[in-house]
């Protein structure tokens, strides 16, 4: 639970299994997570075991691919702020803390793994995949004239609710480009987002794309291709209006403090 708002984390996994436990109960043990919701991939043997071991729940998504399983956990999950997070031991289950933080000024919170400090040694993430994530990063931050962005590919994100249902019947991609689509619906749509840095560790066992430079490359340019199609077909469309404010609950008797407005 987080300032009243109960927390759902979705972890989507192929294959993981060696680190999802481990995954899980780290979520659990901070005490702001109410539910962590495995959406499985058809995962490799083994997964739903150690899965069971947890208190988590279990679905099963048959359509492969990162954005199918990442569509299915938002519309399962049960929680009024959803968690995106990768269960293969790249992320640390503290750092949601600062995601729920900037939660309370806004309905998207994107993390980042390009910042050099909280790049810990033996992590996958070289020159080639910094400096691709960050460029290709920019290039959306120019050509819809957005806030800052660094990486385009971190997994780590939040959404509240409301604005999970709102872009849900909008999603397209089922493949590993999700990620980017994700961030160009939130950017279009008007709602109020942030980009924060998280801790980027090495992974448990080797990742299926970024784990081999041809796929993480080919990866790379299915994203481009899929930012210029989405900005050519917007071009003529404003950004759309923000949806009205909801005023955050007052401050204590006593306190002075100047009213603030989050998007609903």
């Amino acid at each position: 639970m987080w300032n009243g708002r109960s927390v759902s984390v979705i972890l989507m996994t192929y294959a993981e299994r060696d680190s999802i436990r481990a995954t899980i109960e780290g979520f659990l043990t901070t005490g702001y997570v109410d539910e962590v919701l495995v959406i499985n991939n058809n995962a490799q043997a083994g997964t739903s075991e150690e899965v069971a071991q947890t208190a988590a729940r279990e679905i099963h998504e048959a359509r492969q691919g990162y954005g199918w399983a990442s569509r299915r956990g938002l519309r399962e999950a049960r929680g009024d702020l959803l968690v995106l997070a990768e269960p293969d031991g790249t992320f640390l289950p503290t750092d949601i803390v600062k995601l729920l933080a900037y939660s309370d000024d806004c309905d998207a919170v994107f993390g980042t793994r390009t910042t050099r400090e909280l790049i810990w040694s033996g992590a996958n993430m070289g020159a080639f995949l910094k400096w691709g994530n960050w460029a290709v990063a920019k290039m959306v931050e120019v050509l819809f004239n957005t806030s800052h962005l660094s990486d385009v590919g971190c997994t780590y994100k939040l959404l509240s609710r409301p604005l999970a249902e709102q872009l849900g019947p909008r999603f397209t991609v089922g493949d590993s480009h999700f990620g980017p689509e994700l961030m160009l619906r939130v950017i279009t749509s008007g709602a109020r987002f942030v980009e924060v840095p998280v801790n980027y560790l090495p992974r448990v066992g080797e990742s299926a794309v970024t784990g081999d430079l041809g796929k993480a490359f080919g990866l790379g340019l299915r994203m481009i291709a899929f930012i210029l199609r989405f900005r050519l077909a917007t071009l003529g469309r404003s950004r759309r209006p923000r949806a009205p404010m909801r005023p955050v609950r007052p401050a204590p008797a006593g306190t002075t403090s100047p009213a603030r407005t989050n998007l609903s």
